[in-house]
C-alpha cells in the first residue's frame, strides 16, 4: 500500500471516522465569505436557482460595480414597498386603482377573468382586448386545498351585484372567462359559469383550438377537439 493510500485509510479509520456528507458539505461552503454565501443562499431561494446558478449570479453582483449593485438591491426594495394588488381586479400595480381600471376609455361593461397577473401582461400585449380584467388569483384545486372561498371570486361577483363597485359604475354585461385549459382551469371555468348564469350577464370563453401557422398533423387530440368545437362561419 502506497503512503497516500496508507494516510488516507488511516484517516478515515475507528479513530478518524468519515465524516457525513453534510459536513463535507458545509465544510466545502466555507471556503466563501459570509456575505457571499449569504447571497448565494438567498439566490438559491428563488424559483428554478440551484446552487450553481446562485453562486453565478453571486459573483455577477460582486464583479459589478457599486452602483450597479446597488440599482439591484433598490429595485428588490422599491417593488416590496410600492407594488401591490388593485382593490378592483387584483392586477399588480404601483397605483390604485390600476392603470386599465383607471382608464375611462376602455370597455367597462366587460370583464375578463384570468388566473394570475401574469395573464393580463399577456394579454395586454396583444392590444387586442380594450375591457377590463378581474385576477382570481389562482385556480379551484381540491387536491390542493384550494376552495372558492380562497380565490377572489366573491370581489369579483361583487362587482357584478353592485355595479357601483365596478370602475366607473357601470353595469356589467359580459364575463370572459380566460382562465387556462387545465383541469383546474376548466373546473374553475364551470364553477364561474354557474354562479353567473342567474345574473343573467353574457358569458364567454376564449376560443381555443390551433394556433396560426400550425400544421395538423401536430396538433394533439385535445386541440383538434376545440378546433372542431369552435368552429367559425366564413360567411
Amino acid at each position: 500500500m502506497s503512503e497516500r493510500h496508507a494516510n488516507s485509510a488511516q484517516d478515515t479509520g475507528p479513530e478518524f471516522p468519515a465524516r457525513p456528507p453534510a459536513v463535507r458539505q458545509q465544510a466545502k461552503r466555507a471556503v466563501y465569505p459570509g456575505p457571499v454565501e449569504r447571497l448565494i443562499e438567498e439566490f438559491a431561494r428563488l424559483p428554478g436557482i440551484g446552487r450553481k446558478s446562485a453562486e453565478r449570479l453571486a459573483f455577477h453582483i460582486l464583479k459589478s460595480d457599486g452602483p450597479a449593485a446597488l440599482a439591484l438591491a433598490r429595485a428588490v426594495e422599491e417593488v416590496k414597498k410600492s407594488v401591490r394588488h388593485c382593490s378592483v381586479c387584483y392586477n399588480l400595480t404601483d397605483s390604485d386603482p390600476c392603470a386599465v381600471c383607471a382608464d375611462s376609455q376602455r370597455d367597462r361593461a366587460t370583464v375578463l377573468i384570468v388566473e394570475q397577473p401574469k395573464d393580463v401582461i399577456a394579454l395586454e400585449q396583444t392590444g387586442m382586448y380594450r375591457g377590463l380584467y378581474h385576477v382570481l388569483m389562482g385556480h379551484i384545486s381540491p387536491l390542493d386545498g384550494v376552495g372558492p372561498q380562497d380565490l377572489t371570486i366573491a370581489d369579483m361577483l361583487q362587482r357584478i351585484d353592485k355595479p357601483g363597485s365596478n370602475p366607473g359604475g357601470i353595469a356589467v354585461r359580459e364575463v370572459v372567462l380566460g382562465l387556462n385549459p387545465t383541469v383546474e382551469g376548466d373546473g374553475t371555468a364551470l364553477y364561474l359559469a354557474d354562479q353567473l348564469k342567474p345574473r343573467g350577464i353574457r358569458i364567454t370563453r376564449l376560443a381555443r383550438g390551433l394556433p396560426s401557422g400550425g400544421q395538423l398533423e401536430y396538433a394533439n387530440k385535445a386541440v383538434l377537439a376545440d378546433a372542431i368545437q369552435g368552429r367559425q362561419s366564413m360567411e
